[in-house]
């Protein structure tokens, strides 16, 4: 069977990273470190968050991580926002705008509740429009505001 996994590229900063991965999202876990000495740091891993299987190299600065890709969670409720959003934007993490966010290796990460589509592609046009502009001033998405701008609150 063929699969897709994503593969990250980062600095010098792979254990790191994974740690902080695993220890944020359910269903994770460091399956294999390669190193290209017995005591020395972690070359290439594979590893998985919330069952989605990624590959990580320590590549160096040469390339480094912009926003033309992004991880969507998607997330029950405002809970669960809250809990990956304070995760990762820990230690130097950057909100960005309208669920987005970097962490402090640079990747982007899109944290979004169910309620988002609910109310930006609902049946009432019109409040539909008001959640939409309601989001694009959010920076961490909001239910209570996202549906109370959709219910004309």
């Amino acid at each position: 069977m063929t699969t897709i996994t994503p593969f990250l590229w980062f600095d010098n900063q792979l254990e790191e990273a994974m740690a902080l991965y695993s220890a944020t999202f359910p269903d994770s876990k460091i399956t294999h470190i390669q190193r290209q000495t017995p005591d020395g740091p972690a070359f290439t891993a594979t590893f998985e968050l919330a069952g989605q299987k990624f590959m990580g190299l320590n590549g160096g600065p040469h390339d480094a991580f912009n926003d033309s890709i992004s991880l969507f969670v998607s997330c029950k409720d405002q809970a669960e926002v809250d809990h990956y959003w304070t995760a990762l934007t820990a230690d130097g993490g950057k909100e960005v705008q309208c669920g987005w966010l970097k962490d402090k290796f640079g990747i982007s990460w899109q944290i979004v509740p169910d309620a988002l589509f609910k109310t930006i592609s609902g049946p009432d046009s019109e409040g539909a429009k008001r959640a939409t502009e309601a989001m694009m001033g959010m920076k961490k998405l909001i239910v209570a505001d996202l549906e109370a701008a959709y219910r004309g609150d």
